[in-house]
């Protein structure tokens, strides 16, 4: 069945207390893509953000973003008051995240909300239904806020090391601040079934990520440490990042610890397969981040400055994606295939049956057959105009060389009465790709200053871009649905 639907992360929504939620700008967002005609919402990882404040970089794979939970859900339920919320400083620009003021203001203020709280038989259930992974989140982060804020391998070496009689000391110390790091996470998923129930009432089935690393100050890390390349002090060995290229000379030196594919082979990629299944229960589709990363990685010696000196080491390939339809035979998947394609990472995604990306800024760089260019895609596919990591498609169209431009503007018959984005999004959705995601973005013309991400950097402007109130007015659900019905993805 072709399908389409709409990229956005949930930071993005509209909404009061500086940053998008779970909450009725939400529920509004999905009542807009029925009226549509799109049955997808893409979203970035749903995790705690990390360093540079992106959700890539999080401190545990399974954990929700507290910066998500809606507060106005907490004060009908009588844990908050409004003029406890509306005393402190959210930010004046509506259209823009400010993550410190969250980082200030979003822990504090669930700490009042906790302080009410009356724990029950569903908080209890919860804490016994995620026992795999929450009594270690909420320990590392207690931990970590009674050492001020520093990295796990800079803690004594007792919990550092996980020594039983430190771990349980720490753990009778730190009780109350471990509970109440388990009430956050019942707050966030609580809020978080209750939205996906409503996207599946409104035919809509939720896309997110999986990154396929994990940082170095993470809970995974400091609980699993032999499944990753460390020494015995826990220092890395290698690191993880991406080779020189057209985009960057020096590479992208990402820092994430690698693994130890052989100690995850011998325990049958247990830690993956738990992880997948955890995001099969949070999403409806999962997007495999970094593909090819599973055939080959870019491992670069830790201590580095760039990824020049890295070298390509042998993934586990088809093992792992065997290991995994056959664990987990009922998740639904797409390959995060971009990046440097070898023809053995074209032949993995292949085998895997997975649906790989196809991304229409990429088609046009010269006169040379491309494979983004619609005519060449299979219809085990997923088209993108482009994704958080691109620029946006009037971005694109002002800034890319001009003899690229006019190859676009010949191949997809742009013209200025039908709007040369929106001809990108005719084209995209003519496509024979089974799904089409459009970013909101280019739902609405946006320029430069509606760019998600720009890869390798730190920017106060990456992650922070917000939709105005306004996005759904005026004619825009009624043109989007009539472009998706008249290509057969209504």
């Amino acid at each position: 069945m072709r399908e389409s639907g709409v990229l956005m992360h949930i930071t993005s929504l509209p909404g009061p207390y500086g940053i998008g939620t779970m909450g009725k700008q939400a529920f509004s967002f999905l009542d807009f893509l029925q009226e549509a005609g799109q049955h997808n919402w893409q979203i970035l990882p749903l995790t705690p953000t990390g360093f540079g404040d992106s959700p890539y970089q999080s401190c545990s794979t399974y954990a929700g973003n507290h910066y998500l939970i809606d507060l106005p859900v907490l004060v009908e339920e009588g844990l908050l008051k409004y003029e406890e919320i509306d005393a402190l400083d959210w930010g004046e620009n509506r259209e823009r995240v400010d993550f410190g003021l969250q980082y200030r203001n979003r822990l504090a203020v669930l700490r009042l909300a906790f302080s009410r709280f009356q724990q029950d038989a569903c908080f209890h259930s919860f804490c016994r239904d995620n026992e795999g992974w929450l009594p270690d989140f909420a320990l590392y982060m207690a931990l970590k806020e009674k050492n001020g804020g520093i990295p796990w391998y800079e803690w004594d070496d007792g919990v550092k090391l996980r020594q039983p009689e430190a771990i349980a000391a720490a753990e009778e110390e730190l009780k109350d601040q471990i509970c109440f790091f388990c009430f956050v996470q019942f707050q966030f998923f609580k809020q978080w079934s209750a939205l996906r129930e409503y996207a599946h009432g409104k035919d809509v089935r939720i896309i997110g990520d999986v990154p396929i690393y994990v940082p170095y100050d993470s809970v995974d890390v400091w609980s699993n440490p032999k499944l990753f390349q460390l020494n015995e002090d826990m220092t890395p060995t290698s690191v993880a990042g991406c080779p020189p290229d057209a985009f960057s000379e020096d590479g992208q030196l990402w820092g994430n610890p690698l693994y130890r594919w052989e100690e995850m082979q011998a325990e049958d990629y247990r830690w993956w397969i738990d992880r997948l299944a955890a995001a099969g229960k949070l999403y409806d589709v999962v997007r495999l981040d970094h593909f090819r990363g599973f055939e080959a990685y870019w491992s670069v010696p830790f201590g580095d400055e760039t990824a020049r000196n890295g070298q390509w080491q042998k993934g586990p390939g088809l093992d792992f994606v065997n290991a995994v339809k056959k664990s987990l035979p009922h998740i639904s998947i797409i390959a995060e295939d971009l990046g440097f394609l070898t023809q053995e990472v074209l032949d993995l995604r292949d085998e895997s049956g997975f649906p790989g990306m196809k991304v229409l800024e990429f088609a046009f760089d010269s006169r040379e057959p491309s494979a983004y260019l619609p005519h060449r895609y299979s219809e085990n596919s997923v088209c993108y105009i482009g994704t958080h990591d691109n620029m946006t498609m009037r971005q694109w169209l002002e800034t890319a060389p001009k003899d690229a431009v006019a190859y676009a503007t010949e191949y997809m018959a742009l013209n200025a009465q039908e709007g040369m984005v929106w001809g990108t999004i005719r084209t995209a959705m003519s496509s024979v790709s089974k799904l089409c995601i459009i970013q909101m973005q280019d739902l609405l013309n946006l320029g430069a200053e509606g760019r998600m991400n720009f890869p390798g950097t730190l920017s106060g402007d990456n992650w922070t871009w917000r939709v105005t109130d306004d996005y759904a007015e005026g004619n825009l659900p009624q043109r989007l649905y009539n472009v998706t019905k008249l290509y057969g993805r209504v």
